[in-house]
């Protein structure tokens, strides 16, 4: 796959992710990996970029006596999920109109 690609379709899989509930790094990583490989480091730079985007928050909760960094989607990020999903629907014609072309030419 297309890094270029795969980097923005990881950005809404965050997104997504968040959607079902507030989490933190190491859960979004693991969450993620089922559908794609990511790792932690990958992961920060995306999530401080959405936060800067305010498609994301952050807020501190204490876990086992240490406060560890949550993220929590915006409305922003939700709007953003939206207008994917309609751009993806574009993007599936053109990937069905090649994939007949090929498949019958």
């Amino acid at each position: 796959m297309d890094s270029q690609l795969k980097r923005g379709l990881v950005e809404y899989c965050v997104l997504a992710n968040l959607a079902e509930g507030d989490s933190y790094g190491y859960e979004i990583v693991k969450s993620i990996s089922r559908l794609m490989p990511i790792t932690e480091s990958t992961l920060y730079p995306i999530l401080k970029r959405l936060e800067q985007q305010e498609k994301v928050e952050t807020y501190s909760k204490e876990h086992n006596g240490r406060l560890r960094k949550y993220y929590r989607i915006t409305r922003e990020g939700r709007n953003s999920i939206a207008e994917f999903l309609v751009s993806w629907g574009e993007v599936e014609k053109i990937h069905q109109y090649i994939k007949g072309s090929v498949e019958n030419g």
